[in-house]
């Protein structure tokens, strides 16, 4: 009997402890309900939608400007919310993020580059570049260099030439020589002046020694080279007369040539004398020349808003010719700062918004202010912090989602206040 009776005595504090069990999670339960006994949703409102313009919205049913009729949908009717530049706080689940293509980035500290692109033309290098004229008249007796585009080293022939003043001048030489030998110191005066009157004319110590040593006087002098080169230009042929001053050869030097670029207007305060750029030319795909910003100049193509920049470049095997295109790249380093991807700043007029991660599927829109422009990167001066996570691709979705729940929370509150809406 004693055993029945402890049987007994167990299953009733059992069943006890069950009621209880049931009645606190009730009470629980009638905590949460309303005065109907059901547990109440988050308030929500119906609002009415265009289903060709999701921005046309009205608190009442109808028809859309289009004539089409409107459809409900439900609004929570939540409490009152930050707006940056109309856009508020948005969530997204990160099933629907995956579905449109959300992707965020960290915003981090990092070397910031900005890369500026331009084009350009391969010229001659103006210090390389020589003209052969003559300081008296003559006839070209032999031509040594009788074709455009030769390469011609310094001191090279280039004509012979006959001239009745320079073989006057020789003569008179000569007699000084005679004289000199003769009276001695009194002459020395009438010889310089004949040697002076020689290399006037541009002929050489050696040439006037030749005659010296010779003691005849020269009926045709040979012309040489002043600098090595391609002969670019030639204005000479066999038997012409040449006058005072005529230009008969342009030599180049094409072993350093130069390159002008044009920079637009906005870009110049990055560009600066010293810099080095990259080149890249149509005739050599996939290689590229290095040179050295060495000017500047000092005006601007109205018409272009370019300004123009002298690249030099060495050219030892004579690839890069003149008259060639070419593309050029600068890079300029701006150091080590905190940036934000391109993509990341949304252009809101007079403000910059970047949509902030902020986990659980809200994306919260913030105002912030960027620097310089590096290579697909921002400055970030303020508004963000490192580490923080923002919203770099659909970030046009995520917008119009935004600006599309600031302008229904707002219809929603002014409808509430009692306001009519069209």
């Amino acid at each position: 009997m004693k055993k029945i009776w402890n049987k007994r005595k167990i299953i009733v504090l059992s069943s006890c402890l069950f009621i209880l069990v049931v009645l606190i999670f009730s009470f629980m339960i009638c905590k949460k309900a309303g005065p109907g006994g059901e547990t109440q949703p988050s308030a929500k409102k119906v609002m009415y939608r265009s289903t060709m313009n999701p921005k046309e919205i009205s608190d009442k049913p109808g028809k859309d400007s289009m004539g089409m009729d409107m459809v409900p949908f439900e609004v929570e009717e939540s409490g009152p919310t930050a707006s940056v530049g109309g856009r508020i706080a948005v969530k997204i689940t990160p099933e629907r993020q995956q579905l449109i293509g959300v992707k965020t980035e960290t915003v981090e500290i990092q070397p910031i580059q900005k890369l500026i692109r331009s084009v350009g033309r391969v010229d001659y290098a103006e210090p390389n570049v020589s003209f052969v004229a003559l300081k008296f008249e003559g006839w070209v007796e032999k031509l040594y260099v009788d074709s455009t585009g030769r390469l011609v080293k310094k001191g090279e022939p280039l004509l012979d030439i006959y001239s009745p003043e320079l073989v006057s001048a020789q003569q008179e030489y000569l007699l000084a020589l005679k004289a000199k030998d003769m009276t001695g110191l009194s002459g020395l005066s009438v010889l310089r002046s004949a040697r002076e009157r020689l290399k006037l004319w541009d002929i050489s110590d050696q040439q006037v020694k030749d005659v010296e040593g010779t003691g005849e006087v020269k009926r045709t002098l040979t012309i040489f080279s002043p600098s090595s080169g391609f002969v670019i230009e030639k204005n000479v042929i066999q038997g012409q007369k040449i006058m005072v001053g005529d230009n008969l050869f342009k030599i180049a030097d094409l072993s350093r040539v130069w390159l002008y670029g044009e920079i637009y207007e906005y870009e110049m305060p990055f560009v600066k004398i010293g810099q080095d750029a990259k080149i890249s030319l149509t005739s050599f795909p996939g290689e590229s020349f290095q040179g050295k910003i060495t000017y500047i100049y000092p005006f601007l193509n109205e018409e272009t808003r370019t300004n123009k920049v002298r690249i030099e470049v060495n050219n030892l095997n004579f690839r890069m010719k003149p008259g060639m295109y070419a593309s050029l790249e600068i890079h300029v380093d701006y150091g080590t700062k905190l940036v934000i991807p391109e993509s990341a700043v949304l252009d809101a007029g007079e403000m910059k918004i970047a949509f902030v991660d902020r986990g659980d599927g809200y994306l919260e829109p913030r105002e912030i202010k960027v620097g310089v422009k590096g290579e697909d990167v921002y400055e970030v001066l303020a508004g963000l912090k490192e580490g923080e996570k923002v919203v770099t691709s659909a970030g046009f979705l995520v917008d119009s989602e935004s600006s599309l729940k600031a302008a229904l929370s707002q219809m929603v509150k002014s409808s509430s206040g009692g306001h009519k809406h069209d």
